[in-house]
């Protein structure tokens, strides 16, 4: 029987939310769990969005975290299609976009991010696209398989994991692909220049035509229809579609509004909690894209937009709020596919953070795992095509300990001896 004595809220139909929910059952809560949600399809995990979904390997029922009817045997209320459109804190309360007010005793928001638009003329075409929710996918990936079938041309802006992970997909359709990409290879913010280029090499042996140091300037049309896309060179590439995959932003306007501590823009921005998910409000918690937490092992704030974070930062959330002792120590993780290629990549070394890239394996194979290094200590590890390591890679980061490059580099000396 549910004890309607306890309310928890949770704002965001994400797989944070859902693992959050889900979390609150399995640890014995008794009170009552009510999810909301701004989307009309229930909780999703969005990897399949621009990984096996988009490609047409996966169902779209693949995606869902739960089956529908769990919701109602957890005694987990939905409200789905409904945005809440503010949060009062004295009241401790929620609103609803129908005017439906729901009072908590807890509150998790969990709202996620939402794609940055390109600021330049003819974004209000028909073949302008975004990709962050399932309605992107539905429609991304008619518009793919349409393009493959005519031989179109679609133009990406942006070669980041989403830009990159689209390519892969479209070429598998057929279709024409050129990524405009600022920087002077794919995932420069991310990875770095030193392991940049394997992308290049990767999506070129593909047929996908990259166009680096530039930024598009105005998409052209008529009658509605994308014709071109031009850079700030002054050059106009053909395109039927454009999808704009030039990073996300923190959805933290209801956060903000309610006066909560918000993170720098430098530092990532999003909501700023601490180690146990905590906002500057006791009575509410963030976690998944929008929270920005304080990171026990790294010592700085960071805001993690992966799968694994939504995946673990839902459920420890979830425990915080139920007065459990908490310290939310994750090494960041990701995963991606593109064509032959699969990787993980644990750890965090934005470009200026380390001193060294050693490499262990054939990088002309695309079989090896990368390390980043400060002061002889590794920072972050990617897999390329070599499986089974990311525990032992996760150790090595979070034993902060000086390790032997050469070792490291040598495929003769266990990884998990250098731990």
């Amino acid at each position: 029987m549910v004890d309607a004595h306890r309310t928890f809220v949770i704002v965001g139909g994400g797989l944070a939310g859902a693992k959050a929910a889900e979390t609150l059952r399995s640890e014995g809560f008794s009170g009552r769990v009510i999810l909301v949600g701004d989307e009309r399809d229930h909780p999703y995990e969005r990897p399949p969005l621009s990984k096996g979904y988009l490609a047409g390997k996966e169902a779209r029922e693949s995606v869902f975290v739960h089956e529908t009817a769990w919701y109602a045997g957890a005694d987990v209320e939905l409200h789905l299609g409904t945005p809440v459109t503010a949060l009062d804190r004295d009241a401790r309360s929620v609103e609803l976009g129908d005017g439906t007010v729901i009072h908590y005793d807890k509150l998790l928001l969990a709202t996620g991010a939402e794609p940055r638009r390109l600021d330049i003329p003819g974004t209000d075409l028909a073949g302008v696209h975004h990709l962050r929710r399932l309605a992107h996918a539905d429609r991304l990936k008619n518009v793919l398989s349409a393009l493959g079938r005519d031989n179109g041309h679609l133009v990406i802006a942006g070669a980041g994991w989403i830009g990159l992970e689209v390519a892969a997909a479209a070429r598998g359709y057929g279709a024409e692909v050129t990524i405009v990409e600022p920087e002077s290879t794919p995932l420069f913010r991310v990875i770095g220049p030193e392991l940049g280029q394997i992308f290049t090499e990767l999506h070129s042996d593909h047929g996908v035509r990259f166009h680096f140091g530039r930024k598009l300037t105005e998409i052209i049309g008529q009658d509605g229809m994308v014709l071109a896309a031009r850079t700030d060179d002054g050059e106009e590439h053909p395109a039927h579609d454009v999808l704009a995959a030039i990073g996300a932003a923190p959805r933290a306007a209801l956060a903000e509004a309610a006066g909560l501590d918000i993170a720098a823009r430098s530092d990532g921005g999003g909501i700023a909690v601490d180690a146990s998910l905590r906002t500057s409000d006791p009575h509410i918690y963030a976690a998944g894209d929008v929270a920005n937490a304080l990171h026990p092992l790294l010592g700085t704030r960071l805001r993690v937009e992966h799968w694994a974070n939504a995946l673990n930062s839902g459920p420890a959330a979830a425990r915080a709020m139920l007065g459990q002792d908490v310290s939310y120590d994750r090494v960041p993780y990701f995963f991606s596919d593109q064509y032959d290629l699969g990787l993980e990549y644990s750890g965090w070394a934005p470009p200026g953070s380390y001193d060294q890239v050693v490499i262990r394996g054939d990088a002309g194979k695309r079989e090896f795992i990368a390390f980043w290094l400060k002061d002889r200590r590794v920072l972050a590890g990617m897999n390329v095509n070599v499986w089974d390591v990311t525990e032992t890679v996760q150790e090595l980061i979070k034993a902060g300990r000086p390790v032997d490059a050469d070792a490291l580099a040598d495929p003769s000396v266990p990884l998990e001896s250098l731990v």
